[in-house]
């Protein structure tokens, strides 16, 4: 890697203020995306690995799949131009100390290059300064893409868990970074408003934010570490043949010094019913129910976190719904995968609006 030394860059990073909430980075930031022939050409280059490669859908960087001419394969991550080597650094080092928690956790390993560790720094075609990482392919299916039982959401739950664990004693210097995607910030994205175009829609998002500045002063006091923070069914290899069912987490992308509710409700978002604004629904939580069991099966959750984790889901529902509108009008070729989770969330904020905070409170107690 070219440039400051690895040292002087962190030992700089831990001096510096947190980005402004209102400032979004990467993901409000276009760039020019790297085409395959030329991450080809740096993985050969400063990985030594010679492969077949193709693009993979992510929300702000570009990134590969690599399959060798033997059949192995990995990833190719290439950093977003706005993202700093600190936050790069952040990310990979939290994946180390995951690898080395004991706990066996299915999550990628960064593979080293042949000088200079693991991130490689380049200058792109376009001029753009990037970062590179490979790290291990993890095989089996995205649980987006299939369905699970009961047994296996437990399992999902207690994979969570497990993460948490592995995660609990990590320091960085960059883990206090600013991130619009941790609903801990959710109020900061009241300006998003503006974008929403469906009057109706926007209306429902204002009382979702008036309902959720009612617990926001409850977050500062929850328990904190730095923590996954994107347990989506997107994030979650799985496979039905395998007692564990989980057999990878990836993207760590989105991982912060947050609170250990705030974590385990966007777990539970992403169980809630895709269809609650077609049919009549008695219990949001039936199928995220399974996941908790799992969850506390492994670690604990107090009362006050239980309490509140309903209100954080609901938040996530409306972070998800303001952030991904104002993204897929700013980057419309990248609209559809921006938006592939958003339309279900109309149907899921009116249940929690239909209720009052009370009831939401005693959901999962």
């Amino acid at each position: 890697m070219t440039g400051r030394s690895m040292k002087s860059r962190i030992t700089q990073a831990m001096s510096c203020q947190p980005q402004s909430t209102e400032d979004h980075g990467a993901l409000a930031t276009d760039y020019i995306r790297m085409e395959t022939v030329e991450a080809g050409a740096y993985l050969r280059e400063l990985y030594g690995i010679e492969g077949e490669l193709s693009r993979m859908d992510t929300e702000k960087d570009d990134t590969f799949k690599v399959t060798t001419p033997k059949g192995r394969r990995f990833v190719l991550k290439v950093s977003n131009p706005t993202e700093e080597f600190e936050e790069v650094h952040f990310l990979t080092a939290l994946l180390g100390h995951v690898a080395a928690s004991g706990l066996d956790l299915p999550t990628p390993r960064a593979s080293p290059g042949l000088e200079n560790g693991e991130i490689q720094e380049i200058t792109d075609r376009a001029g753009q300064r990037r970062y590179l990482r490979v790290l291990t392919f993890l095989d089996g299916i995205p649980l987006d893409s299939t369905s699970s039982t009961d047994r296996e959401r437990r399992q999902i739950g207690g994979a969570l868990a497990r993460l948490r664990l592995a995660t609990a004693g990590f320091r960085h210097p960059h883990d206090h970074r600013r991130y619009a995607w941790d609903v801990q910030h959710l109020l900061t994205l009241r300006p998003l408003l503006e974008h929403v175009q469906s009057p109706a829609h926007r209306e429902l998002l204002a009382a979702g934010l008036e309902r959720y500045s009612a617990i926001a002063p409850k977050i500062p006091s929850l328990r904190r570490q730095v923590l996954h923070n994107d347990f989506s069914k997107s994030n979650i290899i799985v496979d039905h043949e395998t007692e564990q069912f989980v057999t990878g987490i990836i993207d760590f992308g989105d991982a912060v010094r947050t609170a250990v509710a705030i974590d385990v409700s966007t777990a539970l978002l992403n169980q809630l019913p895709s269809d609650a604004a077609d049919r009549s629904i008695d219990d949001l939580f039936r199928e995220g129910r399974p996941l908790l069991d799992g969850y506390l099966s492994t670690a604990d959750l107090t009362q006050e976190e239980l309490l509140i984790i309903p209100h954080l889901v609901m938040g996530r529902v409306v972070a998800r719904a303001l952030l991904t509108v104002w993204r897929a009008q700013r980057f419309p070729h990248n609209s559809r995968y921006i938006l592939r989770n958003t339309e279900q969330g109309w149907g899921q904020l009116r249940w929690f609006l239909d209720r009052s905070p009370a009831a939401i409170s005693e959901l999962l107690v």
